[in-house]
């Protein structure tokens, strides 16, 4: 079925079912970046593969919103449906809600998925609209969806903490010295990737996401692990045994949820559950109870994400390893792109498909942490672009800038890497926009901070070397990365936006300002950081570089640059002549 066909399915629900309207997220239950195919909900009515976007579905009217890393995307696959593009952040741009109240009468309702939306963007929903105006109910897409896709089960792996660097029963004894509060609680652990964290499991149940579906609850005695029963083999069963985890099924959560003790509180983070989990959480709880029953995570980020964030020197060991030997692929694939690029046959597609190969020859290699940004001349511009088949890949040839964006999963770690060549001879003003990005990236790298320092004070030093050339990129400059897990991590970050989360020692982040010119090329340029502790003043941190891949020399103005950017280069890039 093409969205077309689906949104006359979707419409034709609405109407039976006296609603005037849907609002359709980029979302699971599971608050995860790469859904698995039964959640690719607004994918399946708008034709749009981003993966970052929210659809708002009316009787007459559609309109989709998304961020500035797919606008053009956007615009080139909804021509022709009927959906309107909203530019977020743009000026002139609606909200959501305004779109809708200017559009619906004062007694319609607009009806939301409970699965697809997490309790605090429920909540948000509610409160911007008329009271009532909102539901949230349970299977609307099973209704909607006709052939919609199962959950696909894949088996468990368990690690030694030769690669985590510490046990599960020791994670949950850190979890709970920082949740104890002298009353009975369970802690919800909805994330794939944060309960694959505290019970050093993988799978390969999501797209590019080394994790399992599977949810986790931790009382003062009990961890339990809610996932497929059939996907967990005798010796991974054994090995969480040894570790204090109680198994149950994956499609008993909402039932345990349910059974939950009234005086027992309830901690969870709210932008990470559902609000159909959320609500059997609370189901038969009173108004107001004689105890406090509901907490939201007690950090700020949440106390489980903040201790994954922080890795311990076992896992900092395996992410130099795993960007030591991503460089080696990177390369194989630099010097290969040379001796191809005259030949006629390279394409953004057979360079995607070349890197994953010479990735693949390393017997650590787990798989690539993210869709392959390969983007050659214009298509750099958009942020993240990608071609999925040989067809509608771009030719590569000499005389425009060829932009790289991948990472892999190794067993010990996970990378991402940016890197942006010119096949040909730049001209000054490319060459004044390469160097800038690589300025601030430089200087960004060579930071020093006080401990508690947040992102958006440091955001300034990558980006502000994009603003003095007049331009501006809108994504942040930096995320986090997992240990051989997503490779976009929370809670911290480095962006313009405030975010309230400290850089931590132990962090890992990636470092990626850009410039981007429309229909004519982009420049990104992405190392991976690591936060220590400043080897002078413990009071201070610094940033350890991970990445070990050239940048392109022929590129770089090294008196736009100055004297002391040169050295942080010549510094963090030893092998930069190489290229």
């Amino acid at each position: 079925m093409n969205s077309a066909d689906a949104l006359l399915c979707l419409r034709e629900y609405l109407r039976n079912e006296a609603y005037a309207a849907t609002v359709v997220p980029t979302a699971d239950p599971h608050a995860g970046e790469y859904l698995p195919s039964r959640y690719a909900c607004r994918e399946w009515l708008s034709g749009f593969t981003g993966s970052a976007g929210t659809l708002v579905v009316t009787l007459e009217e559609a309109a989709l919103w998304t961020d500035s890393r797919y606008f053009e995307q956007a615009e080139q696959q909804l021509a022709g449906s009927g959906i309107e593009l909203m530019r977020m952040k743009m000026p002139g741009t609606p909200s959501i809600t305004e779109w809708l109240q200017a559009r619906l009468d004062e007694d319609d309702t607009v009806v939301l998925d409970a699965e697809l939306y997490q309790h605090t963007e429920y909540v948000a929903m509610e409160e911007a609209m008329p009271p009532g105006c909102v539901v949230a109910i349970e299977g609307l897409f099973d209704e909607v969806w006709k052939g919609r896709p199962a959950l696909d089960f894949h088996a468990l792996i368990a690690l030694p903490t030769s690669i985590t660097g510490e046990s599960t029963r020791s994670k949950c004894q850190r979890l709970r010295e920082r949740l104890e509060m002298g009353l009975p609680y369970v802690y919800l652990i909805t994330a794939c990737d944060e309960v694959a964290w505290l019970c050093n499991i993988r799978g390969t149940d999501i797209p590019y996401n080394p994790v399992a579906l599977a949810y986790a609850a931790l009382t003062p005695d009990q961890l339990l692990l809610f996932v497929d029963r059939s996907s967990v083999g005798e010796q991974v069963h054994q090995h969480l045994i040894d570790e204090g985890v109680e198994l149950r099924s994956y499609q008993d959560f909402a039932a345990y949820l349910r059974s939950i003790s009234q005086t027992t509180v309830r901690i969870f983070s709210g932008n990470r559950i559902s609000e159909l989990h959320y609500q059997a959480a609370l189901n038969h709880i009173p108004d107001h109870p004689l105890t406090p029953v509901v907490l939201s995570d007690p950090q700020q980020g949440g106390v489980l994400a903040r201790l994954k964030a922080q890795k311990n020197e076992v896992e900092l060991a395996g992410f130099r390893k795993a960007f030591e030997e991503d460089a080696k692929a990177w390369s194989k694939l630099l010097q290969w792109i040379e001796q191809e690029i005259d030949g006629g046959q390279l394409t953004e597609y057979t360079v995607a498909q070349q890197l994953i190969a010479f990735r693949k020859e390393s017997p650590d290699y787990r798989g690539e942490s993210f869709t392959p940004i390969i983007a050659f001349g214009p298509h750099g511009a958009m942020p993240h672009y990608h071609c999925s088949s040989p067809e509608e890949a771009a030719p590569i040839v000499r005389g425009d800038f060829l932009l790289m964006d991948t990472g892999a999963h190794y067993v010990y770690g996970t990378t991402d890497t940016t890197r942006t060549i010119h096949t040909g001879n730049p001209t000054a003003e490319e060459v004044a926009d390469y160097t800038a990005v690589l300025k601030g990236m430089l200087q960004l790298s060579d930071a020093r901070f006080l401990k508690g320092t947040r992102g958006a004070s440091l955001d300034i030093l990558a980006r502000g070397e994009v603003f003095k050339r007049g331009h501006a990129y809108l994504h942040g400059t930096s995320h986090g990365i997992g240990h051989y897990l997503c490779v976009h991590e929370g809670p911290q970050s480095i962006r313009m936006e405030e975010n309230p989360v400290p850089l931590e020692v132990g962090n890992v982040l990636s470092n990626e300002p850009a410039i981007y010119l429309t229909g004519r090329y982009g420049i990104r340029l992405e190392n991976a950081l690591i936060v220590k502790e400043d080897e002078k003043e413990n009071t201070f941190c610094r940033f350890e570089t991970l990445t070990k891949v050239p940048f392109d020399r022929k590129c770089i103005d090294f008196d736009q640059l100055g004297p002391e950017c040169t050295a942080i280069f010549n510094r963090l890039s030893p092998n930069s002549s190489d290229n």
